[in-house]
Parts: structure tokens; C-alpha cells; sequence
């Protein structure tokens, strides 16, 4: 197994042992992001719709490191703070995805940092 492991300067950088994103085989496994700003390290954005979309550039980012967009994700799993935020989220997320939109799943989740509303992890295929 050949593992590759993806990094960029434009995503937040990874605060604890774990990578951005990692390239197994033909799949690439984005880390969960929450919306922190690269630039700065925090969390600036403070209702839903404005950490999905940090969230969404982040990963656009980290995608875009690896050569790939968008079109190449197949399965999305979004945590939320408050399930009341679906539609909100929703909202934003699917600007993303305009067409032939990915596999997800939407949890409840409890983050340790009362900041973060929301956290999306991506799975993409590289194909050969």
C-alpha cells in the first residue's frame, strides 16, 4: 500500500496527528474540517452558513492540492451542533455541489469547542 499524504498552506493546518487529506489507491480521504481561517487560525465565521462555506473553501483547497474539485468527491459526512441548522447548511453546501451531487450523511454531533457549528469530512475518487 502506497500512502500519500496531502498538505497545503491554503487549509488550516492539522492541530493534533492527523493529515489534511490522505491518497490511498484511487481515493483521496479529506480529514474533518471545521472553519477555521488558514490565515489566521481561528474561527472567525459565527452562524452555520458562513463556517460551511470557510469549510467548503478549506476543502476546496485541500482538493485543489491534490489535483482534483469538487466533481471528484463521493461521499460527504457534515456534523452538526444543532440539527436545526440543517437547512442553513444545506443552503450553502449545495452551491457546491450543482450537479451529481455526492453520497452524505448528516449527524448530530458535540464538538469540545463551543465555536464549531458545524464539520464536514470528504472522501474523493482519483481514479487512474
Amino acid at each position: 500500500m502506497r500512502k500519500e499524504i496531502i498538505f497545503t498552506e491554503k487549509a488550516p493546518k492539522p492541530i493534533g496527528p492527523y493529515s489534511q487529506a490522505v491518497r490511498v489507491g484511487d481515493f483521496l480521504f479529506l480529514s474533518g474540517m471545521v472553519a477555521i481561517n488558514p490565515a489566521t487560525g481561528k474561527v472567525e465565521e459565527t452562524d452555520v452558513s458562513s463556517q460551511t462555506r470557510r469549510i467548503m473553501e478549506n476543502a476546496r483547497a485541500v482538493l485543489e492540492a491534490a489535483g482534483l474539485s469538487f466533481e471528484h468527491v463521493v461521499k460527504a459526512t457534515v456534523y452538526l451542533a444543532n440539527p436545526d441548522d440543517f437547512a442553513a447548511m444545506n443552503e450553502v453546501y449545495s452551491q457546491y455541489f450543482p450537479q451529481n451531487p455526492p453520497a452524505r450523511t448528516t449527524v448530530a454531533a458535540h464538538f469540545p469547542r463551543k465555536e464549531f457549528l458545524v464539520e464536514i469530512d470528504f472522501i474523493a475518487y482519483v481514479g487512474r
